[in-house]
């Protein structure tokens, strides 16, 4: 494996089935996770779900350096349209993310329900709530010394390419493109991430089942069972053209990490090789892409 492909491209524990949801599906152990991402030849990986790794900062960096593994940062689903300050959450995040090397805060506009098969329609007030509280998180990570990027994800407040659209004109905040989720939610995430490559800071790689993605979009099926159907597929077998996503990011001067992410729902202890045999062959795929 070509080392300078190998140092940008992280892990991510929802590949192995491991979520922040209720009920999501059977959860596998960290040691297995992150003994497998070391195995692939992973040099990094996002925190995952709070109670995957310890609670304690310091035991966090500890423990993914007891298996050769550094955190690039994670995902945190907080509320910010209503009068809830998240700032105590995100610094709790950010305590973390210092304590382990690593620099990107992930956030997503949490509805304030569990699980992503739904959501609210924002008022304006909620709206301006919203992109205000990006702001100040955005500036408050930079003063940190760390990045926070919004990830649009189904069932949160920010989803498709409209909602995108009025975050990129109303706020500074930057982007975690999710080539997924903008997929699922009937967006471009290559016309998208073309469009505006000078704010995208973090890359989630996924490609999609067109099929199932159309079945999310007219409401036909749920996203929690479209993603145990099959709707996240390897790397360079879906429908989206990542290595031209990844092209151009990388001709204008991005630098970031791809993690890889294709979210599994398990219903018990897999058999055989399990997960890892896709995280392989989607590693594979974006080290060929950025040979």
């Amino acid at each position: 494996m070509n080392d300078t492909a190998r140092s940008r491209i992280a892990g991510a524990p929802i590949s192995w089935g491991v979520c922040e949801v209720p009920g999501w599906g059977y959860q596998l152990p960290a040691d297995r996770v992150l003994t497998e991402m070391a195995e692939l030849g992973l040099g990094a990986t996002e925190f995952g779900p709070q109670g995957f790794l310890p609670e304690q900062p310091r035991a966090k960096a500890e423990l993914l350096a007891s298996y050769g593994l550094r955190s690039v940062g994670g995902f945190l689903p907080v509320v910010l349209h209503t009068d809830h300050d998240p700032l105590s959450e995100v610094d709790a995040f950010i305590d973390d993310c210092l304590a382990s090397g690593a620099g990107v805060v992930v956030l997503a506009a949490a509805t304030g329900r569990d699980g992503y098969d739904a959501r609210p329609e924002l008022s304006e007030v909620e709206w301006k709530a919203l992109l205000g509280q990006l702001d100040r998180i955005a500036d408050h990570a930079a003063e940190r010394g760390v990045v926070a990027a919004l990830h649009p994800h189904i069932g949160t407040l920010v989803e498709d390419a409209a909602d995108v659209r009025r975050v990129l004109e109303g706020s500074h905040v930057g982007l975690c493109i999710d080539t997924g989720h903008l997929v699922a939610a009937g967006a471009d995430p290559v016309a998208i991430t073309l469009a505006h490559l000078d704010r995208v800071r973090h890359v989630h790689l996924k490609d999609v089942d067109a099929g199932l993605a159309a079945q999310v979009q007219d409401g036909s099926l749920a996203f929690s069972d479209a993603v145990s159907q099959g709707l996240w597929t390897v790397l360079g077998r879906g429908s989206v053209d990542i290595a031209a996503m990844i092209s151009a990011l990388e001709g204008h001067g991005y630098t970031g990490w791809y993690v890889l992410e294709q979210d599994l729902k398990l219903t018990g202890e897999p058999e055989g090789v399990g997960p890892r045999a896709d995280v392989a062959a989607c590693l594979a795929y974006v080290e060929g892409a950025l040979a």
